[in-house]
This record gives structure tokens, sequence and C-alpha cells, in this order.
């Protein structure tokens, strides 16, 4: 008994949508692959889900954009104005501008330089000397610049201290003011400690 015809309409239920879904891609991306090898064939192939995600496959001996450029020549249709074609070719100017500086980089680090011939070697020689001249501007600038702030911060530290000796010396002198000139002694000395006389009172003798 065979399976019966299954209607093509949406599916409503989302947990079903999302198995068949599932399903029927894997199917398709496996149908497209065996196309690919059996047939020797140039299969692209770009799904996207409800939910956004996209899926794709392409055949091992062709890219996407070589597949979209075949479609522009045989379909006659043009899928990238010139903005975009400008576009494409900007982004190949800087892929290889950054590709040469990468192998500059590593030529000025002393890596694969065994094959540069004698004028590549000398500009690289001058080169590192013009970069270490101007480390080693860099480095006197910034000495001299700390060196500035630290000159300026001890001068305001010594300013600081001479302000403050000066405050002191001005409270110490007022404290003495203050004090009275005339003033009994024996006032300050306590009870236990004022001075006895040695001997006894020779009156008391006779």
């Amino acid at each position: 008994m065979g399976r019966g015809k299954i209607e093509i309409k949406r599916i409503e239920n989302a947990n079903n949508r999302h198995v068949t879904y599932s399903k029927r891609r894997n199917g398709i991306i496996k149908k497209a692959n065996e196309i690919s090898v059996l047939c020797d064939a140039k299969v692209s192939l770009v799904i996207f889900g409800n939910t956004g995600k996209m899926h794709q496959f392409c055949s091992p001996s062709t890219s996407v954009p070589a597949i979209l450029d075949l479609y522009q020549k045989h379909a006659g249709k043009r899928l990238w104005d010139a903005k975009h074609e400008n576009l494409s070719n900007e982004i190949e100017r800087i892929t290889k501008e950054n590709d040469d500086m990468q192998i500059e980089l590593r030529h000025l680090k002393g890596e694969e330089i065994t094959s540069l011939p004698i004028p590549d070697l000398l500009r690289l020689e001058n080169a590192l000397e013009n970069g270490l001249d101007s480390i080693r501007q860099r480095k006197t600038r910034m000495l001299e610049e700390e060196n500035s702030q630290l000159t300026y911060m001890l001068n305001k530290v010594e300013m600081m201290d001479g302000d403050l000796r000066d405050q002191m010396e001005q409270q110490g002198g007022g404290m003495c003011d203050n004090n009275p000139p005339d003033r009994d002694y024996n006032y300050q000395i306590p009870f236990g400690f004022r001075v006895q006389p040695m001997q006894p009172n020779l009156q008391d003798r006779m």
C-alpha cells in the first residue's frame, strides 16, 4: 500500500512545520550533493528558513560568486550594479594592500628575507634606522616631559613646606609673647619638691 498524496499547503502547526522543514532541507541538500558528484554538475544552493537562518551548499569545484557570475553571463541579467562593482574592486585593492603590508612587516622582523635582493635589504635597513631614530626622539621627549613634571612637583612641595614652617614660627612666637614676664617660681614647683635648708636653725640649739 503506497503513501497517500500530501496536500501542498502551509503547515499550520509550528512544531510540525519545523520538523518538515528540517527533513526536506536536508533532503534537498543531499540531492544537490548527489547530482554534483554523479553528474559533475556545478550546483549552488541557498536556503533561508522562516527564522532567517541560512543554509547553503556549493559544489566543491566552484563557489557561490562563480555560480552567480555564470548566471549573469548566461541569463543576461546584471546582479551587481556599478556601485557594487566599484566596492568589489575597492575591497580587492584593500586586501592586496593588506597582504603587502603583512609581507613588509615580516621583512622588518627579519622573516622571509633570504630571497630578497640587496636593494630591498638596503631599503629595509634604512627603514629600521629611521624607525630607531623616531623611537629615540620619542623616548627623549617623554623623559623630558617626565622630568619637567617631577621638577614642578618638587618645587610645589618645597613651597608648601616653606609656608608651613612660616606658619609654625608665627604661631610659636605668639605663644611666647603671651607668657607672663614675672612669675613666682615657687608657685610652679610642687610642694614636695621645694628646697629645704640643709642645716637646722642654730637658735633652736641654744
